[in-house]
């Protein structure tokens, strides 16, 4: 599936609806690049998990930075080093999990990466804060 499909409105009608990665055979986990419509501080974190019963991810964290000039192709590059905004949380299936006092304080970010570890589907990624 489309990691776009992460920003779609409302919940996921169906798990096509939402973000689903192929099972790994290989080292490592799947993640998703995403810029925030505007700069700012991160207070809650929702990760919907709607639909994804036996397939959802076992945990996930994200990494954020302020990078509002860096082009694309660095920042594929670059968001590997980028500090923990969440540290590795577990994930259960068919919920909207909420993470408030878990996140790290980084000041203002424009970009995350969303790391779901290692492999598996998530309905919608909300992130709730001020603007910066």
């Amino acid at each position: 599936g489309a990691a776009a499909n992460l920003l779609l409105p409302g919940r996921g009608l169906t798990m096509g609806d939402g973000w689903e990665t192929r099972r790994r055979r290989e080292p490592g986990h799947d993640w998703a690049l995403l810029a925030l419509g505007h700069p700012g501080v991160i207070r809650r974190i929702e990760v919907d998990t709607a639909h994804f019963k036996g397939n959802f991810p076992d945990r996930c964290a994200l990494q954020a930075a302020f990078a509002p000039d860096v082009p694309e192709a660095a920042l594929v590059a670059q968001s590997q080093f980028w500090p923990t905004l969440l540290p590795e949380q577990p994930l259960r299936a068919d919920a909207i999990q909420i993470f408030e006092s878990e996140i790290q304080q980084l000041g203002p970010i424009s970009h995350i990466r969303f790391n779901i570890l290692p492999d598996g589907g998530v309905s919608r990624l909300r992130l709730f804060g001020e603007l910066a």
